[in-house]
């Protein structure tokens, strides 16, 4: 029994539910006090950024309508069942991480393509690093071409490979929604779960978006393991600022 039971479909909340756990998720780190002694970056350094707060949410927008209609498309697909049978918690559970694979595989390598390929890079992906000092309303902020092929293709492919149900989809789109987000929030909250469980946090990625760290840690929005596996992981330590606040430091620059 799910709270949208009558009144919505699955297929319905698999296409809405993440897009509103998006705003209301970065909304949340949006209205926080400024918690300067938690930040990987002092407000100041925001300057850096090279594109409008405005602009990124627009961008945002038009990522999430293309999403929603490929979400439309996907489970509209023929089904022998029009409403399947939910598997045991623990099957669920095995295609969640199935699916978390598949996508963190898609994800990576595609990544690691768009910063190889220097026209991908200058044309497409380097929208999204125009975030040098991320926050969590930027989190899904890329060209539309990249928001196709990392978000809703590897989305698309997760849930194909993995078998689940759309009701199950529904908790998985929201919960990789939710890690996303708190990947690029800049905030390092104590207790924070995604931030203890995975090493994939924000301050992994918050590397990624510096100049020192644009040909590193590739891996989102879950495990670091393709990072590891193929040489691309940049340790780091996370230090605390004399002027308050902390700062993800690589324990050796790469060559």
């Amino acid at each position: 029994m799910v709270f949208w039971e009558g009144y919505a479909s699955d297929e319905l909340m698999g296409t809405v539910l993440p897009l509103v756990v998006y705003w209301v998720y970065a909304g949340f780190y949006h209205l926080l006090p400024p918690l300067d002694h938690l930040r990987l970056h002092s407000r100041k350094e925001s300057s850096r950024n090279l594109v409008t707060m405005p602009t990124v949410i627009k961008g945002v927008l038009l990522q999430q309508g293309i999403q929603a209609s490929m979400a439309i498309l996907l489970f509209s697909k023929p089904s022998d069942e029009k409403n399947p049978v939910q598997p045991p918690l623990a099957m669920q559970l095995f295609q969640f991480v199935v699916a978390m694979l598949v996508m963190d595989t898609w994800q990576y390598f595609v990544h690691r393509l768009m910063h190889v390929n220097k026209f991908l890079y200058r044309h497409v992906h380097s929208h999204h690093h125009r975030l040098v000092v991320p926050y969590a309303f930027g989190a899904l902020y890329n060209h539309p071409l990249e928001g196709l092929l990392l978000d809703t293709v590897g989305g698309a492919l997760s849930f194909l490979a993995s078998g689940m149900t759309p009701r199950t989809a529904v908790f998985f789109f929201s919960f990789a929604t939710i890690k996303t987000v708190d990947d690029h929030c800049g905030i390092m909250i104590p207790g924070n779960p995604f931030h203890t469980i995975f090493r994939n946090n924000a301050a992994y990625h918050d590397i990624h978006h510096q100049l020192f760290g644009t040909k590193y840690n590739f891996s989102q929005p879950f495990f670091v393991m393709w990072d590891k596996i193929l040489g691309t992981h940049m340790p780091f330590n996370l230090e605390e600022r004399a002027e308050g606040g902390f700062e993800a430091r690589p324990l050796k620059l790469k060559e």
